[in-house]
């Protein structure tokens, strides 16, 4: 138990920081439903699809690789679906949504969990800063395809970060995208996570009246495989704080389970969580300009792509 727990209450929802996955879905059946989660091989992604088919629900459970995302599967239920997904590859994308519009009834939840962080160096994609690339755009990519196959009252759940602050004054450099004008890890990765955020506003509103919902959120931080860009230091600094500071990777993946699936939910749209609970975003995290002009930006990059 972390030190942070005990200062840190249960919110209105009833469940907060050291709420875990299975907690937070405790007693639903989610037979016959069927989400998709991406980034199933590690950490919270996994956690995800292992309580998802715990309660009874089928899981196309992506990754870069098939490879990866079978592997992932093993020793799970016969619910899971593999598939290959590297969201900083567009034919990738592609093929993981042509995949489940074929073979996979509408899906009742995508969970964009995914994502790269503090790149120690800039690196590309298609001419666009890879953090941005992969953790925006390659999800930017793969819900707009399969919006077609969300079901009447599906849920887009975006995996944003309390990073998302951590960006210069106008939020997202929509003049930089490439990054090559000062890339800074760190700064850049809160850009790739307010975009996410701030799709999923944009989402929601184009969603609105169809029953259908979107909402991000900020799982905590945790010591996941995700700081393995960090240099040494950092990396053991980070492993000696977890039991004191740091969520464990079924209390961090509670918040992705509870907005997908808990019935107290529904209709609730254009939202960010955390500790499973509402929380207020960065200002920039509420800007309806911002979010539609990051809208048309990602459209223009997919049309190239």
């Amino acid at each position: 138990m972390s030190l942070i727990q005990h200062f840190k209450p249960p919110g209105p929802s009833g469940f907060g920081y050291g709420s875990t996955a299975e907690q937070v879905t405790a007693g639903l059946d989610l037979s016959g439903k069927t989400y998709l989660v991406t980034g199933c091989n590690a950490g919270m992604g996994f956690e995800t699809v292992r309580v998802l088919t715990l309660r009874g629900a089928q899981v196309v459970a992506t990754a870069r690789t098939i490879d990866k995302a079978r592997a992932a599967c093993v020793g799970l239920p016969a619910r899971t679906m593999p598939v290959a997904c590297e969201l900083s590859d567009p034919a990738s994308v592609r093929a993981c949504v042509a995949q489940v519009q074929q073979t996979c009834p509408p899906l009742d939840g995508i969970i964009c969990n995914a994502g790269i962080m503090a790149l120690p160096h800039l690196q590309q994609a298609h001419g666009v800063e890879l953090q941005f690339f992969t953790n925006h755009m390659g999800h930017f990519l793969l819900v707009n395809g399969l919006l077609n196959h969300l079901a009447p009252a599906g849920r887009v759940v975006m995996l944003s970060s309390d990073a998302h602050r951590r960006t210069r004054p106008g939020g997202i450099e929509l003049d930089n995208l490439s990054g090559e004008r000062d890339y800074s890890a760190w700064r850049h990765y809160g850009q790739s996570k307010l975009a996410n955020l701030l799709f999923a506003k944009a989402l929601a509103r184009r969603l609105a009246g169809t029953g259908r919902t979107a909402n991000a959120l900020h799982p905590g931080v945790i010591n996941t495989h995700l700081t393995r860009h960090l240099n040494p230091f950092m990396r053991v600094a980070w492993a000696m704080a977890q039991p004191l500071l740091l969520k464990s990777v079924p209390q961090g993946a509670a918040t992705q389970c509870y907005v997908a699936t808990h019935p107290s939910l529904a209709g609730v749209s254009g939202q960010y969580f955390a500790d499973c609970n509402v929380a207020k975003p960065s200002h920039h995290g509420c800007d309806d300009a911002l979010a539609e002009r990051l809208w048309v930006a990602s459209e223009n990059i997919a049309a190239k792509l």
